[in-house]
């Protein structure tokens, strides 16, 4: 953060918010600005952060001001190597996006040094108050001391909390304990509470909210055609994303087990640690880069998502489900989270503790694709479905600046 990025938030006040950019602006009472308290960096995979803030310029053509996320936890020897681990990133900041990286040390769950922080935050507020000279709608996508601070300033007389996971399970011990009460304070002091799972709705409810279901989505406008060539020959089981302690390495590894004529692909990073003895058929991958990533999809016969079963998953809504599907993809999954709702679903199979893993995989090769099926499930599972411009109208007599309670 420096003067000469804060001229330039000043010189952009003064130039109409899109000008030039060829976009549609919906009329009505619509936000000029967006500022985005982010859960993951700008630069990391697109995933749902990436795509509201899209949704918001397509829709209004107003700029955003992205805050990357800082350490609200204390920190753990897992954390170097995650800092040696460098996944493909998302684009470059296009024009109407402008990005700040909040200083701060690693204290928030430690009442006493926590608010050595707010010294710390101070060139991120003044961009943030420069920025917010036009109305603007705060969106809060992970919680913290900073967005709590934000939510009672008098800049923003509107705001939503988006809550894509339960974030406190992320966490341990005070760092969990300090992030769910956190997370309680956000969802008070927020003019309105959206969430990606019905889980997630549940909790919330238990707070005191009324939170809006908003389930996520695919790309689908940046997908490739699905492939119609299926299956291969050897068929392809592939899984796309994360590998992290919510992967269920022996499900995979009976899966594996269970069609020694298959190849099983896993593409993305990996954190923590790999079984030493996986089969010979399995591949593991390096991450690629969403465009890549998305191409090398194509090449799957079935999409699969072995997931435990845990406090940590029971919330999730998985993204890449809705990208399989929208490649015309089977999905082979676990009974986690969203997915155990979908047992019913076409094309999704569950795997369960009786289920035989080779006559599963049987019965998901055999699914047909159907064209005219693909391209429906991609038109209702965008992510400009998801967010359309009315999300962000200003809500009717939208609150002022939140009173929060001494904690």
């Amino acid at each position: 953060m420096d003067a000469a990025f804060l001229s330039q938030l000043n010189a952009a006040i003064h130039t109409p918010s899109g000008a030039g950019d060829g976009r549609d602006r919906a009329p009505g009472n619509q936000h000029q600005r967006l500022l985005y308290l982010s859960p993951v960096p700008w630069h990391s995979f697109a995933q749902r952060s990436h795509e509201l803030v899209d949704c918001f310029h397509r829709h209004t053509g107003g700029e955003v001001l992205w805050l990357d996320p800082y350490p609200t936890r204390l920190p753990c020897l897992a954390d170097l190597r995650r800092a040696a681990t460098r996944p493909p990133t998302a684009s470059e900041n296009p024009a109407w996006l402008h990005r700040v990286r909040p200083l701060a040390l690693p204290t928030e769950p430690l009442p006493i040094v926590r608010d050595i922080n707010r010294l710390l935050w101070r060139k991120a507020l003044d961009a943030v108050r420069t920025f917010a000279r036009q109305p603007t709608l705060l969106i809060v996508g992970k919680p913290s001391r900073l967005a709590l601070q934000l939510l009672r300033d008098p800049l923003f007389s509107d705001s939503r909390y988006d809550a894509m996971d339960d974030v406190a399970q992320f966490y341990e011990g005070l760092s969990r304990s300090a992030m769910a009460r956190c997370e309680r304070h956000v969802v008070n002091a927020a003019a309105e509470v959206w969430c990606s799972s019905r889980e997630l709705q549940q909790r919330l409810r238990d707070m005191g909210c009324h939170p809006s279901l908003i389930p996520n989505a695919c790309a689908a406008d940046r997908l490739p055609p699905p492939s119609t060539t299926r299956p291969h020959s050897p068929a392809v089981l592939g899984y796309l994303g994360v590998i992290a302690k919510w992967f269920d390495w022996q499900w995979l590894i009976d899966m594996a087990r269970a069609r020694p004529d298959a190849e099983i692909r896993l593409i993305g990073p990996q954190f923590g640690p790999i079984p030493t003895a996986l089969p010979g058929n399995v591949r593991l991958l390096p991450p690629l880069a969403h465009a890549q990533a998305m191409q090398a999809m194509s090449e799957f016969d079935i999409g699969l998502i072995p997931f435990r079963q845990s406090e940590l998953t029971r919330s999730v809504d998985p993204v890449k489900y809705y990208e399989y599907r929208a490649m015309g993809l089977p999905v082979i999954s676990t009974a986690f989270g969203e997915m155990r709702h979908r047992g019913i679903a076409q094309g999704v199979y569950l795997a369960t503790p009786q289920t035989c893993p080779n006559a599963l995989i049987t019965r998901a090769l055999a699914h047909p694709f159907e064209e005219q099926q693909t391209r429906r499930f991609r038109q209702e599972n965008s992510w400009s479905k998801r967010f359309p411009p009315a999300l962000f109208d200003a809500l009717p007599g939208a609150h002022g600046p939140a009173v929060l309670r001494p904690e």
